[in-house]
């Protein structure tokens, strides 16, 4: 599947993958910052952003994407960077085409298998639940988001996914049936028995529990030279929390 995708700088490539109900626009900052070193590619995944849409929605059909996306660019030795659902991906193609890939970062998402969904389940249906009869700006979905998702920094990452379909009409960009439909099976976790034999770096965020103590036996079983680094006052999202902090660390990683 043909990706959109963001791309700046120049030199080492590098790749960026979003998280779930995110898009690459979410990571234009630290992109556009690592641009200075680096050939910076931020695509948005299927079903997300401004990517083509698809009912199959799996690990390996983003991998395959990643492949895909790797190939038309002309991309080998690169580094790559994915955050929650973008971090599963790149672990899995990692795992999986260690001869392209130089480094990896992985941004608060462990092997293990994420069996509580339902977080996840209340987003989605609160935007499907959205009426955008009449809806002529941003402000009116909020409106009808604030009755089920209390949290304002929240609300305002969801609602960077509304798009205006057409010039009168407002939608979510999200294939959010796709998604709901395949969520389970998004978070099963890795399942090659391969292990990725390079450099490796897992950022988790203090107030998260995406990378806990017990998963990280695993971790070290499946990326031998991996590193954890731990921001304290950061939640799941690290790099918008602690921004400089995480830019640091990143960046001292890939130019190491």
């Amino acid at each position: 599947m043909k990706l959109f995708f963001r791309h700046f700088g120049q030199g080492d490539p590098l790749i960026i993958l979003h998280g779930l109900f995110g898009i690459s626009d979410n990571w234009v900052t630290v992109g556009k910052r690592l641009a200075e070193d680096f050939d910076v590619y931020i695509p948005d995944l299927r079903n997300h952003g401004q990517s083509l849409h698809s009912p199959v929605f799996t690990i390996p059909a983003l991998v395959e994407d990643l492949l895909d996306f790797t190939k038309e660019n002309k991309l080998k030795n690169f580094g790559l960077m994915g955050h929650s659902l973008g971090g599963l991906t790149s672990m899995q193609f990692a795992i999986e085409n260690p001869h392209l890939v130089k480094k990896i970062i992985v941004v608060d998402i462990s092997l293990r298998k994420q069996h509580n969904y339902n977080d996840h389940f209340q987003l989605i249906n609160a935007m499907l639940d959205v009426d955008f009869t009449g809806v002529t700006k941003r402000s009116d979905v909020e409106k009808q988001l604030i009755q089920k998702i209390g949290s304002p920094r929240l609300r305002n990452f969801l609602l960077k996914n509304v798009y205006w379909r057409d010039k009168k009409s407002l939608d979510w960009r999200l294939n959010l049936n796709a998604i709901n439909d395949n969520l389970p099976m998004i978070y099963e976790g890795t399942s090659d028995d391969k292990k990725f034999i390079g450099p490796a770096l897992f950022i988790r965020g203090g107030l998260s529990d995406y990378i806990r103590d017990e998963d990280l036996d695993e971790i070290y079983n499946k990326f031998p030279l991996a590193r954890i680094s731990t921001i304290p006052n950061a939640s799941h999202w690290v790099h918008a929390d602690a921004q400089e902090e995480f830019y640091r660390i990143v960046k001292w990683f890939l130019l190491s």
